[in-house]
């Protein structure tokens, strides 16, 4: 057989022993057929919370097994069709046979970093928010821009969206926005994209038309539940109401339904306006403000993770992990890892998988990530 398919079958065989690993395939295989019997108890649904934990865990580890099998049935189809090819000296299913194999392996190293998404809240859901930084129209615009491109990428995953708050700009755009992003790894793969975004464009807003540099600021955290203990005291609360407004508040004008919460030792503010019950707005900003304090002690854990929370209090220049450039080329280049995309449009459509796994990639090298216990 020729070298270059046996290198490329060596590869998939090798990530393939590191997934049997790091899955446990045997102790998952187990495990999954407790949560279908689980899964098949009429009470389950009594505790909905621990019922949609236990539906959860299933779909991840069924679907974790479901791709390492397939990928195992598929490097035998191509080994067969490669040998066939070898035997009859039939090139073109040579040719078959390689393609078939190199597609395999970057499947198989897409997996195989999906696996090392493990931190202690990686698969969980995460709070997204992006905030315009100075600039008015131009940088509330971009912002806008940027929550577009991750709700584009989030539906392409088939992650659910839920719109929590969104203050909108004076003439277009958004001030700020925040959402949740509901999937398996929804933390675990957007955690990275925390920081300064920069836009580099002819402004549509100019009636000169010159070029203009604006600034959105993206904050990730992870949806936490009651498991993991974080104590709010009421005198560190600063809480207060509004009218909403924007995408969340169908209720404009009518009642001060909407919830700002201000944590006064760390500075922390969160708001939430999507439901025009204030006490159901109250709940949900308690919710996040105590993930943002569980995100907040992690980052105190991790020098890397500091660092870039230190770098987010300035929205611009020297800040920015990613530029993303339509005049006068189309250019969106990461800062952190120099990996480049010429489809500045693709890019702001939702196209951003390459980012988030070398960054993922560069984290996990550089031995940075390990989730701390609060």
């Amino acid at each position: 057989m020729r070298a270059e398919i046996e290198a490329v079958a060596d590869e998939i065989r090798q990530a393939l022993a590191l997934l049997r690993r790091h899955l446990d395939v045997d102790a998952a295989t187990l495990r999954l057929d407790e949560l279908n019997a689980e899964a098949e108890n009429p009470d389950l649904w009594n505790d909905a919370e621990r019922a949609q934990k236990v539906m959860r865990e299933r779909t991840h580890l069924e679907q974790s097994l479901k791709d390492f099998h397939a990928i195992e049935g598929e490097l035998d189809d191509g080994l067969t069709l490669a040998e066939l090819g070898e035997t009859e000296g039939d090139e073109a299913t040579i040719d078959e046979a390689q393609a078939m194999l190199k597609e395999l392996s970057t499947r198989t190293a897409k997996m195989q970093l999906a696996s090392l998404l493990s931190g202690e809240a990686d698969g969980n859901d995460c709070y997204l928010e992006v905030n315009a930084g100075a600039g008015g129209t131009e940088a509330q615009d971009w912002a806008q821009m940027l929550l577009r491109m991750y709700v584009r990428w989030a539906e392409a995953k088939g992650y659910k969206i839920d719109w929590l708050e969104e203050s909108p700009g004076e003439e277009a755009g958004i001030k700020s926005s925040s959402i949740q992003v509901k999937g398996p790894n929804a933390y675990g793969w957007l955690k990275t994209e925390s920081g300064v975004h920069r836009l580099v464009r002819i402004s549509p807003f100019d009636s000169q038309a010159r070029r203009h540099t604006s600034f959105a600021s993206v904050w990730v955290y992870p949806v936490i539940d009651d498991s993991i203990e974080i104590d709010v005291l009421d005198k560190d609360l600063r809480v207060d109401t509004y009218r909403a407004s924007g995408a969340g508040g169908q209720h404009v004008n009518k009642t001060d339904s909407a919830v700002r919460m201000t944590h006064i030792p760390t500075g922390i503010v969160v708001q939430c306006q999507n439901d025009r019950s204030q006490h159901k707005n109250r709940a949900q900003a308690m919710s996040m403000l105590r993930a943002r304090l569980y995100e907040h002690e992690l980052q105190k854990r991790e020098s890397e993770a500091q660092a870039e929370a230190e770098a987010k209090t300035d929205i611009g220049w020297g800040h920015q992990i990613r530029s993303y450039v339509l005049q006068p080329y189309q250019m969106v280049k990461d800062l952190r890892t120099s990996v480049e995309k010429g489809n500045a449009q693709g890019v702001l459509d939702g196209d951003i998988d390459d980012f988030l796994e070398a960054s993922l990639a560069s984290k996990i090298d550089g031995g940075v990530g390990t989730e701390a216990e609060v």
